[in-house]
């Protein structure tokens, strides 16, 4: 298919940029095709704002960084309004904040407070931000694709599960391999002059490959597959305390077809179903007690809920 050789650029491009890691570009690409939001998981210095950064170059879009502390405040995110004077008369002018852009980078998501990580909460779902009496709609296509370290530490803020749930995926972002990591050290150690990247996609193309993901057809057993998959994870409660929601049914479906359309097929196979059932449920459920006691992680119990939804 035509659109194999769309990603297969893709992929090259930030190539140039980004050694490894195609796994995160390609989930990532997933949902932005799917018109959503993602969560990825990583320890600091694995790239992850330098893939965001090079994706929204590749496409022509814009790009903006919210770096998250907790004395950050819910207007720095959305914007306020401030005294303008001209000609002698003041008026109240709405000043944006950095959640106008097409694809916002919240860095450190969990270092914000609950009330400024819920601010992102209605730009993610509703696509407008609200300040005052005031709505403002976000310009199409828009994201938020946040970051967050998953090493406990203090000062840090969990996501809600309602707003966890706003996140199509949680992409887990590890480290590189020992070859790939020579490869970074040759790149970025020396006085190399860093390469510049090809607008390959613009806003159009990419709303049309959008609208060819919901087009991309599904069998009807494996559509029933999906459900049983996303039912199985509440009825496991010796595993699962709380399962997921039907938000993950219709995202498991929705990400399967896109991740067909990126590897060049227009229908979608199990292969795809079982690669996107871990960045589709991991944080939607929430582990029994006796199954966290044993040192199970959500990927575990995912791996389960697969084996016995066959």
């Amino acid at each position: 298919m035509k659109y194999k050789q769309t990603f297969d650029s893709l992929y090259a491009e930030i190539g140039k940029i980004v050694v490894g890691q195609k796994e995160v570009v390609e989930q990532v690409m997933v949902a932005l095709l799917c018109d959503a939001n993602a969560l990825l998981e990583g320890y600091p210095g694995l790239a992850k704002t330098l893939a965001i950064k090079t994706m929204a170059q590749m496409m022509d879009l814009k790009f903006s960084r919210i770096q998250n502390t907790p004395d950050l405040m819910p207007s720095d995110i959305t914007g306020t309004f401030i005294i303008d004077e001209t000609s002698g008369k003041r008026s109240f002018k709405f000043h944006p904040g950095p959640i106008f852009a097409n694809i916002v980078l919240a860095d450190e998501i969990n270092r914000a407070t609950p009330k400024t990580q819920s601010a992102l909460l209605e730009a993610m779902q509703e696509k407008q931000v609200t300040v005052g009496n005031s709505t403002f709609q976000l310009d199409r296509p828009f994201f938020v694709l946040a970051t967050q370290n998953p090493i406990e530490q203090e000062g840090t803020y969990p996501l809600p599960e309602a707003q966890a749930d706003r996140f199509l995926l949680k992409i887990k972002v590890g480290y590189p391999t020992y070859k790939e990591e020579v490869e970074i050290v040759d790149k970025y150690a020396f006085h190399a002059p860093e390469p510049k990247v090809k607008v390959l996609l613009n806003k159009q193309n990419l709303s049309s490959l959008q609208s060819m993901v919901r087009q991309v057809p599904i069998a009807n057993d494996l559509k029933q597959r999906i459900v049983k998959i996303v039912a199985e994870t509440r009825e496991k409660p010796s595993l699962i305390e709380y399962g997921a929601s039907p938000r993950a049914s219709i995202g498991l479906v929705l990400a399967s077809k896109a991740r067909a359309l990126i590897k060049g097929r227009n229908y979608v196979s199990k292969e795809d179903i079982e690669e996107m059932a871990y960045p589709v449920l991991r944080h939607r459920i929430i582990l029994d007690f006796e199954a966290e006691r044993k040192g199970m992680a959500a990927d575990d119990a995912v791996r389960e809920v697969l084996k016995s939804a066959r």
